[in-house]
């Protein structure tokens, strides 16, 4: 059952159809012959969706096809072992490009849309350990040389590595999708098919020549969550522009996916379930005159009564235990392969290798409409790698073949190598003038070019001047209150009424707009919707009434934060994937919003995904009452881990503004490829106008600037206060000075990670260049003339200020929000995590007195006059 469905020996017209199973009638009364799907309404039997007399003719050169993808097996398989045999333990697949070589190579010959000319590529979502497979046939249409193969998981080489998986971050020109986290490509595509509906609906792309969504995903991977998670969004929207592909080899990396039942069996009920078009390509062609045949129902029969283990032991033994376990049950099974030898039932193909039964399926489902549509093939982990793994448990991990193995691969695709060369695991190119290479060149250029193929050509936008935020700009004056949450929904409000860059704004929320103020946003610039609204709202009477719209802007994608960031993801690389600057503003509650999707977020950096993520209601006690679950202290930190991303900790309206109105100059007018972090805080209080002081924009963007020197007195320090804390900075400035004559300068502290990565370059280069003139950091020059010792207080973890304490000049004490969250008051949170007003003057105080400027017997006494209990119960800190 191991055979190559390309050198099928058979030619028949018939298969069991689903809907005639019913009608086969036994010959032997004892026999039941009953389906377990007849009574199952959404599965269908264990055989071909498509009957043989349905399939179309296959429009290509089977034969030079069947050529062209043996030299990428040997290729592919060559490019890891090679690197595996120089340099032990670089890793990289063989097997699961081997199991699906048949399913991409009909693709790229007859499916896949390239972007030359007026239509659009189509996105293709590579399975991630099938890559060595994209980089062989690369390497035949001439786009990679031999040097990168041989520089395979080497990216650091002369000439030029590839990376391990699709990584458009470390090769921006090739690849466009990250896929090998699992679960993520499918959820990415999914979302992605809706993206391009809803760009379509604004009038920013056209409806015209749309193109198709791939996704290539293993039917173990159907485990992660996000891969079926949202399956139902597909069919709900109608989209009919996707294709997921599922390589069903029914082995994952420890063993069988389902060894006690079907994954095919599996994965139809919850598609067909979920609303999508499922087309199974189980068996190949040289089992149709076995099927025509069999008047019993034997046949089909036996394949229910097998469960997947049972399909994974065939694929490794001879045929001759195939006839005696697989068909000797019945004897009407044993004469209906009586005229087969051992060897020809050894050959009997699995669909996925099938290139005819492939093809079939692939066109079925591109030409259907009103629906995604899923095909589930079946095919063999390793297939062609003989005893190195075909079809074994250690397949996934198999990164090395001996000379008898290669031999034997050489053999079974007849690659033109001599023994001499073998052990060198030499590639193998025909000649550009070849017949094989020009069929492969004109097939691309008919389907327009390459693929995959990473191409940037949106235009720059024109970014609106910064008085476009006059509200935040202008702050709430003495007579008001806001909260940066509310400043934020005012400054995007007025970024999508600009005429010129308003329509590329994407806001997305997921079920939180209430929450964050933004509801008014509904009726003014509606709700995406692609059945309009078919519904009166209950609050169509108020002004800002819940509005749905075909042509909505906004994404309003309910409780599914996966969703929401694969939405993100998909406006964020708009630029490279369809020619547009689409500006994403993705805003949810900071707890569940980051660490939920922590993986999809280090994907967006890797996507060189553009656009702005708003953590909002941050802060472990500005969101107070809300308890353990909800309280966010850490994903600042979390963000500042992503390399290409930046992670601000605005205070005031203000800063917020000035912070996007640079991000959006940088990635729409500039082109960097970057994107943002802004936490929001939920807290209400009057925000301060942007004072007009000479580099205060440059001290909120590069991280940190004084907001408000102090008064004069007899002892300095510096404060550093960050998001809605700066209040409590502000506040203990004031006791500072009235009850210890303190002088403290309270500074904004806007980004840390910034402050950081600056001094770390600078220390780099002076290490580096140890005669020359050294270099000072930003953080070093700004704070170098500044006396006193330095206190930094904020509503995050320590860690997040500790970032630069290499690099200030004096006793440096930290404040922060370390432990789980608790249900209380802001004050008593406050006073809980030691961050309030009365704790910053004791830790002030303290500093003063460590450095001997003060007694320690005032910083005793401010304890008792400041109300602090100093034997009060403090956040759990573990330690060893």
């Amino acid at each position: 059952m191991v055979g190559d469905g390309d050198s099928c020996p058979y030619n028949s017209a018939f298969v069991c159809r689903p809907a005639a199973r019913s009608k086969v009638k036994p010959k032997r009364k004892d026999l039941d012959i009953t389906s377990h799907t007849d009574s199952d309404p959404i599965r269908t039997p264990y055989t071909n969706t498509i009957p043989p007399e349905d399939e179309p003719r296959y429009p290509g050169d089977r034969e030079t096809e069947r050529r062209i993808k043996s030299i990428i097996r040997w290729n592919a398989m060559a490019m890891v072992v090679n690197a595996n045999s120089k340099h032990d333990g670089l890793g990289g697949h063989i097997s699961s490009f081997a199991s699906s070589a048949t399913l991409y190579e009909v693709g790229y010959n007859h499916f896949f849309r390239g972007g030359e000319g007026d239509r659009p590529a189509d996105l293709i979502y590579f399975q991630g350990h099938a890559t060595p497979g994209n980089y062989a046939r690369a390497f035949l249409e001439g786009r990679l040389t031999e040097q990168h193969l041989r520089n395979f998981r080497q990216e650091l080489s002369p000439g030029g590595g590839l990376s391990s998986y699709p990584h458009p971050y470390l090769m921006p020109e090739f690849w466009q999708f990250p896929t090998v986290s699992m679960g993520l490509g499918p959820i990415m595509s999914l979302y992605q098919a809706r993206f391009i509906r809803y760009m379509q609906a604004r009038g920013l792309l056209k409806k015209e020549n749309e193109p198709k969504i791939w996704s290539f995903v293993g039917d173990g991977e159907s485990d992660e969550p996000e891969t079926l998670g949202a399956a139902t969004l597909a069919s709900r929207e109608k989209l009919d522009n996707l294709v997921w592909v599922v390589n069903c080899n029914l082995q994952r990396l420890d063993g069988p996916v389902r060894g006690n039942g079907k994954i095919i069996q599996e994965l139809e009920g919850s598609f067909r379930g979920a609303g999508w078009n499922v087309i199974k390509v189980i068996w190949g062609s040289n089992w149709d005159p076995l099927f025509a045949k069999d008047e019993t129902g034997l046949l089909l029969k036996r394949m229910e009564e097998c469960v997947d283990g049972d399909f994974q032991k065939y694929s490794v033994e001879p045929g001759s235990y195939i006839r005696r376990h697989f068909f000797g049950k019945y004897p009407e099974l044993l004469s209906l392969v009586a005229h087969l030898s051992d060897d020809e039932l050894r050959k009997l193909t699995r669909g996925g290798h099938d290139p005819q039964k492939v093809y079939a399926a692939f066109k079925a489902a591109v030409e259907h409409k009103g629906a995604p549509t899923v095909i589930l093939a079946k095919t063999i982990k390793g297939y062609g790698l003989g005893e190195a793994g075909e079809g074994r448990n250690i397949s996934h991990g198999q990164k090395k073949m001996n000379e008898k193995e290669l031999r034997e691969f050489r053999a079974r695709f007849d690659i033109p190598i001599s023994d001499e060369e073998i052990a060198e695991y030499p590639f193998y190119r025909p000649s550009p003038d070849s017949h094989v290479i020009k069929y492969l060149q004109d097939r691309r250029k008919k389907l327009g070019g390459y693929v995959p193929k990473r191409e940037v050509k949106a235009a720059p936008l024109q970014i609106p001047p910064i008085s476009t935020f006059a509200y935040a700009l202008k702050g709430t004056g003495k007579t008001r209150v806001g909260s940066t949450t509310k400043g934020f929904a005012e400054t995007i409000k007025s970024l999508m009424r600009d005429k010129t860059v308003g329509r590329h704004v994407v806001p997305i929320i997921p079920d939180e707009a209430r929450t964050f103020g933004m509801d008014t946003m509904f009726s003014e610039f509606g709700i995406y919707s692609s059945k309009g609204q078919l519904y009166e709202p209950v609050d169509r009477e108020a002004i800002a009434y819940y509005k749905e719209a075909k042509d909505g802007q906004i994404l309003e994608e309910g409780i599914t934060e996966a969703g929401a960031i694969s939405s993100f993801v998909a406006a964020g690389t708009a630029y490279a994937n369809h020619g547009v600057n689409m500006i994403p503003f993705y805003i949810f509650y900071s707890m569940f919003g980051f660490q939920r999707v922590g993986d999809q977020i280090w994907l967006a950096g890797d996507s060189r995904c553009k656009g702005f993520l708003l953590g909002a209601t941050y802060g472990r006690t500005t969101l107070n009452g809300e308890g353990l679950q909800h309280e966010d202290g850490h994903t600042l930190l979390m963000a500042s881990t992503v390399p290409n991303i930046f992670a601000y900790d605005p205070a005031f309206d203000f800063e917020t503004a000035v912070i996007i109105h640079d991000g959006l100059k940088r990635m729409y007018e500039k082109g960097e490829e970057i994107f943002y972090y802004i936490t929001l805080y939920n807290e209400d209080y009057q925000m301060p106008a942007m004072p007009e002081v000479e580099g205060i924009e440059e001290g909120i963007l590069k991280g940190l600037y004084k907001f408000k020197a102090g008064e004069k007195g007899k002892y300095k320090a510096q404060i550093f206060g960050s998001g809605s804390i700066i209040r409590q900075a502000l506040r203990a400035q004031e006791i500072l000075a009235e009850k210890y004559n303190v002088s403290a300068d309270v500074w904004s502290a806007t980004n840390y990670k910034s402050l950081r990565n600056d001094a770390l370059k600078c220390d780099r280069w002076n290490m580096l260049h140890p005669t020359e003139t050294p270099k000072q950091s930003y953080v070093e020059s700004l704070l170098q003339k500044e006396k006193g010792p330095f206190i930094a207080v904020s509503d995050s973890l320590k860690l997040v200020p500790e970032q630069i304490r290499p690099w200030v000049p004096g006793h440096f004490t930290v404040l922060g929000t370390d432990g789980f969250g608790r249900s209380e008051t802001r004050p008593n949170l406050r006073r809980f995590f030691e961050i309030d007003a009365e704790c910053t003057v004791i830790a002030t105080l303290w500093a003063l007195a460590k450095e001997g400027a003060i007694e320690k017997k005032v910083v005793a006494q401010a304890i008792k006059d400041l109300g602090v209990n100093p034997d009060k119960v403090f956040p759990e800190i573990l330690s060893a």
